[in-house]
């Protein structure tokens, strides 16, 4: 399990999370959106200890990240699998040693590597370009090799950071059925994304991040989530104007002495 506890983040004088919470149950897909800026990106770097929290805590099964010692951080990352916005490929290495080379870091043997390397190109539709060097691959095969090796090591927990920011709307919705086919298979999924197509495609949990702040935590597409924050605008507006109805009777006693009975209202008001 997830948890998100009253977190900050700020870098400098500049606030990127402010008082964030949210609980993530295993095996959930969830999307988290927002425009540039509103904290997705730190949020995945949360999530693997490349940042730390200015305050509130990030809980793993219970841990608190922060406080993990550096041996523990190291095995909890070979449960993560992440897939970086910008990929991150090794240029000099081919397809298959890219997908080959988190195995190696974590002392796999090269029996199971010669194995399950196999698997997971034919799964990624990647077994033709094995020995492809990444500047060699299309948009979509290079995001299908970075997808690829976050999860040749069967995560328990992957991080999709804008998976399909550089590729076409086709090859986004190759990546979104093997995100699917992931998740259906047991893996947490929580994807950063500002692509609102896919969001309604998946129509799934989304936290919606804006200036740091979640605006929305809920199930169903960005348009659903559109109608849900106007909806709630809507009763914010109800309530202002409640409070503000309640507090006529005080007023009338000033109103009655002016030609401008609006004008009295947003003076008396203003005052208060």
């Amino acid at each position: 399990m997830i948890v998100f506890k009253n977190v900050t983040k700020k870098y400098g004088g500049r606030e990127v999370l402010s008082a964030v919470s949210f609980r993530i149950e295993p095996r959930q897909f969830v999307c988290v959106t927002g425009p540039s800026g509103a904290g997705k990106s730190t949020i995945i770097r949360l999530l693997i200890g490349a940042e730390s929290t200015t305050s509130g805590a990030v809980e793993v099964d219970g841990a608190n990240l922060r406080s993990v010692p550096p041996a523990a951080m190291q095995l909890y990352r070979r449960r993560v699998g992440v897939m970086f916005q910008d990929d991150k490929l090794l240029e000099n290495r081919t397809v298959w040693e890219n997908i080959a080379y988190p195995l190696e870091v974590c002392g796999t043997s090269t029996a199971l590597i010669r194995k399950r390397v196999p698997l997971i190109l034919k799964r990624m539709d990647l077994t033709a370009r094995a020995h492809a060097l990444p500047r060699e691959l299309s948009g979509g095969e290079r995001a299908r090799t970075a997808l690829a090796r976050a999860i040749v090591h069967h995560p328990a927990i992957l991080l999709a950071d804008e998976p399909t920011g550089n590729v076409d709307p086709k090859q986004s919705m190759a990546v979104l059925e093997l995100l699917r086919d992931i998740n259906r298979s047991g893996t947490t999924v929580i994807l950063a994304t500002h692509d609102t197509v896919l969001v309604d495609i998946l129509h799934t949990r989304v936290i919606r991040l804006d200036s740091g702040k979640v605006i929305r935590d809920s199930i169903g597409g960005y348009e659903e989530g559109k109608r849900e924050y106007k909806e709630k605008e809507r009763e914010q507006v109800a309530v202002s104007a409640s409070k503000l109805r309640r507090t006529t009777p005080i007023m009338e006693p000033f109103a009655a002495e002016s030609k401008d009975r609006r004008k009295i209202h947003i003076t008396a008001i203003g005052a208060a």
